[in-house]
């Protein structure tokens, strides 16, 4: 396999037109994103005086039949609206974890809709449900239909982030992808900072889903803006396609378009000489030995790296202080994380800053353990630090993922791996629940210091081509050394 990056040299790393593009998937992300930060405002623990004659005007009393919630800071809730307390504060958990099983289905329908339909209709229908099953939630009368809106929000979720993804970094060359990892992340965190603002403004929760979703309704022209990815069109055989876009592409960013057609013979003869099948399934993830490997070791260290991070941001909510200021404070505080994130994607090896991101989240959280009661501002400081280790190890983990397995199997891989991520958030919610916080804590340092353990056992990718085949991945050498 060729060191060279053929797309590179004909569209160049990043030009104008990838920009358009990834100033359309970041502004068609926001829904995503507000729905990844919305518990604490949606779901939130709840303060109430209980009115029930045989406890009069107690507080934060169980049973209790007729609660008066506190309503100085969010006037309407989940919790308030279905009366989640008490005997049902596991169904409190359980909203909150509905979304992350959305994802986890989501990661894998997309997946396999990317692999073999194509990257760009995965990504339009992904953003434009996602706007849909938001604003729909926001009427639902029963607590049940309000779960299974959640549940269709992340599917719609885990396709917006898995594919969106892989598209932009297929639509670019190897020596952009670092940058490219912190510039996707733009909507996340802009998304996180800007949510409790709007929050503050818009205090009832069936408001606020329609505010964090109908103005995104325009993202259906993504189906007329959106490019479909030349590297999978090459590798299941559309060339006509390849050619076509690469050539559109090359115009726009004011490159030279002689060559094309000769180069993508080029790739197309390459990948064919060892591709057996022009779609990748499921089944080929565990056909061979090394992608066998790579995605049971890949699957665990996104169930660590997601658990620990949703737990963190929870922990987050329920910190005293005001909840809004918290927010906004913890989701600055991942920007100076994210430059870091893109300055060890340029200068460290993969395997050196995912594993130093995961420990940073583990020594913090067992640092906060011992702080003792009072200590406010000191409880924030180290919970964010953890929060700031655990987001670089996610956003890294993405590109890592991302690099390690084919073009034919890349989605599909990752919407494995994110399936088991979302488990790793999904049970999130029940270990903050325990109700022992040292218990809790220890847990998720724990689940986060065993996933940087196991990113020892994966190859190193930096400044990697992006393999096209199973074969080509199979035949690798585990290093990239000799590229750096």
């Amino acid at each position: 396999m060729s060191e060279e990056d053929f797309i590179e040299k004909i569209i160049g790393r990043f030009g104008l037109y990838q920009t358009w593009i990834l100033f359309l998937i970041l502004i068609s992300r926001y829904p995503m994103e507000f729905q990844l930060t919305n518990v604490v405002f949606i779901l939130p623990s709840v303060d109430y005086v209980c009115l029930d004659e045989s406890n009069l005007n107690a507080t934060n009393y169980c049973p209790c039949e007729n609660p008066e919630y506190d309503t100085s800071g969010i006037v309407s809730s989940v919790t308030s609206t279905w009366n989640l307390i008490c005997g049902k504060t596991q169904l409190a958990s359980l909203a909150q974890s509905m979304l992350q099983f959305g994802i986890l289905a989501g990661s894998l329908i997309y997946g396999y809709i990317s692999d073999r339909y194509g990257r760009r209709i995965a990504c339009c229908y992904a953003f434009i449900t996602d706007v849909i099953f938001v604003a729909t939630s926001a009427f639902v009368p029963e607590l049940w239909m309000f779960l299974v809106c959640r549940f269709l929000i992340g599917t719609a979720v885990g396709g917006s982030m898995i594919c969106s993804y892989i598209l932009i970094i297929e639509l670019g060359g190897k020596s952009f992808r670092p940058y490219l990892t912190g510039l996707l992340e733009i909507a996340y965190i802009t998304g996180y900072f800007i949510h409790p603002i709007i929050a503050y403004f818009v205090r009832e929760w069936r408001y606020l889903q329609l505010a964090t979703s109908v103005p995104w309704v325009f993202t259906i022209i993504n189906f007329w803006l959106l490019p479909e990815s030349p590297r999978w069109l090459i590798t299941v055989g559309k060339k006509k396609e390849a050619i076509s876009i690469l050539t559109k592409i090359a115009k726009r960013n004011h490159r030279s378009v002689d060559d094309i057609e000769s180069i993508v013979n080029k790739i197309e003869e390459e990948s064919s000489r060892e591709r057996q099948q022009q779609h990748g399934s499921y089944m080929d993830l565990f056909k061979t030995p090394k992608i066998r490997k790579y995605l049971v070791i890949t699957a665990f260290v996104w169930f660590g790296v997601a658990h620990t991070f949703y737990g963190i941001n929870q922990y987050i909510g329920r910190l005293q202080g005001n909840l809004y200021l918290n927010v906004m404070l913890s989701a600055a505080c991942l920007l100076p994380g994210l430059i870091l994130v893109v300055f060890a994607s340029i200068h460290l090896q993969r395997k050196i800053s995912v594993i130093t991101s995961f420990s940073v989240a583990a020594i913090s959280l067992l640092v906060f353990i011992f702080i003792p009661d009072g200590s406010d501002s000191l409880s924030l400081t180290f919970a964010i630090v953890g929060q700031v280790g655990a987001y670089t190890a996610f956003v890294q983990i993405y590109l890592f993922s991302s690099e390690i397995f084919p073009t034919v199997i890349r989605n599909s891989a990752m919407g494995f791996a994110s399936m088991f991520g979302r488990f790793g958030s999904f049970v999130a919610p029940f270990v903050v629940n325990i109700g022992v916080e040292w218990l809790s804590i220890t847990i998720f340092s724990v689940l986060a210091f065993c996933a940087g353990f196991l990113c020892f056992l994966l190859p190193e990718t930096k400044n990697t081509v992006l393999l096209n085949t199973i074969q080509q991945t199979e035949k690798s050498k585990n290093s990239s050394n000799k590229n750096i």
